[in-house]
């Protein structure tokens, strides 16, 4: 890696390198991490889960007249991603020979703010067969979209198109993820960073909402011992498929191990081999029993553990 100038050219925030003797994986970070080496009998992944599992993700869909681009981003960083080959990225890809005029080109321009104005180069007055077919392309784009990227991502998401085109997507749109409240703009007429600004003022008020209902469920359920904030309690309630839900403070470290068979936490020093964090352990834990992992910033954790776990039961 150390050889390859185009690798460290195209870095995003943070990065994580996992390697074992079969295996060596690498994962361009949207977040920064601190540093950090661990050689452990498992993988240290809590850096990643708290990008795949923290609550202030999100996706952002860029469409237009003729083509779409996806955008995934938290609150720090926003980046294009590729879209799985059976979404179509354009209109051609889409409707194919069910085009009206395959030959024909129309092009829509918006301004900052959602100004726009739309230009249509073809013949015959074909403006209604047009609208037809934009219609017909963002039904095809809903149902990829929904398909592909936000029943496996289960991330919110959110549109960025010409007002306009707001009203027909919305119309078609059977996609149960797809936000209220979207971004009036044609997303090329503005930066990246100004995508995820505008994004992150939608964002934000619904992530603090959930943080806050977790918080507050948590609360509720610990009286009656349907939550727990001890870490050995919560793993064997983990290690029996207990834990619906599990709080991770993000910057905490318990260095330790849990014993996969028995839930018995050994706490001990990250220096010795085979001990990682042990709230990475459990996080996996709750994972591997279908329950769900949220990291959540120290300053709203409900506990001073660095773990809250909601029961089942």
């Amino acid at each position: 890696m150390a050889g390859e100038p185009d690798f460290w050219n195209h870095t995003q925030d943070g990065l994580a390198v996992l390697s074992a003797p079969d295996l060596f994986r690498i994962y361009k970070l949207q977040r920064p991490v601190h540093e950090l080496a661990i050689a452990a009998d498992s993988f240290h992944t809590k850096p990643l889960l708290r990008i795949l599992q923290s609550a202030d993700r999100y996706q952002v869909l860029g469409l237009s007249r003729g083509a779409i681009k996806l955008f995934e981003g938290n609150r720090d960083a926003l980046d294009e991603i590729d879209l799985e080959p059976d979404v179509p990225r354009t209109i051609t890809d889409a409707l194919g020979e069910r085009l009206t005029e395959p030959h024909q080109t129309v092009s829509s321009y918006g301004g900052v703010g959602g100004s726009s104005g739309a230009m249509r180069h073809g013949h015959g007055g074909k403006s209604d067969e047009i609208d037809k077919d934009m219609e017909k392309f963002f039904r095809a784009i809903d149902r990829s979209i929904l398909e592909h990227h936000s029943r496996p991502s289960g991330l919110p998401l959110m549109l960025a198109a010409l007002t306009e085109h707001h009203s027909v997507f919305r119309k078609v749109s059977q996609n149960p993820f797809l936000m209220k409240e979207g971004i009036n703009i044609h997303p090329d007429a503005v930066s990246i960073d100004e995508l995820r600004e505008r994004a992150w003022r939608i964002v934000e008020p619904q992530y603090l909402s959930r943080l806050n209902q977790l918080v507050e469920d948590f609360t509720q359920a610990k009286p009656s011992g349907l939550a727990g904030d001890e870490v050995a309690q919560v793993s064997m309630a983990a290690l029996s498929g207990r834990v619906s839900t599990l709080l991770i403070e993000a910057e905490r470290e318990v260095p330790g191990h849990i014993d996969a068979a028995t839930g018995q936490v050994e706490l001990a020093d990250l220096s010795r081999p085979h001990i990682d964090d042990l709230l990475d352990d459990l996080g996996q834990l709750v994972l591997d029993r279908g329950g769900q992992v949220v990291v959540v910033p120290t300053e709203r954790m409900p506990t001073e553990t660095g773990a809250a776990a909601i029961y089942r039961y």
